[in-house]
């Protein structure tokens, strides 16, 4: 299974997961509430990150469910 971050984005109708760099969407949902839960699921299973995007497109929320080390090596 690949680690693909997951974003929740505005769909026709609703709210979709997108798994990065896919065209299709994994799932849609009625509310954005319910798309996150979905989203959340796939990225804590992955590892991967998660991004919630605003109904204008743009990244309004990002959580992380790998390893993401703190404090940051550097």
């Amino acid at each position: 299974m690949s680690k693909r971050n997951q974003h929740v984005v505005p769909h026709s109708g609703g709210w979709a997961v997108k798994g990065a760099g896919n065209h299709k969407a994994t799932s849609v949902h009625s509310t954005q509430g319910e798309a996150v839960g979905a989203a959340r699921e796939i990225a804590r299973n992955q590892g991967s990150e998660m991004f919630i995007h605003g109904e204008n497109g743009r990244i309004r929320e990002r959580n992380t469910y790998g390893n993401d080390p703190f404090p940051p090596k550097g």
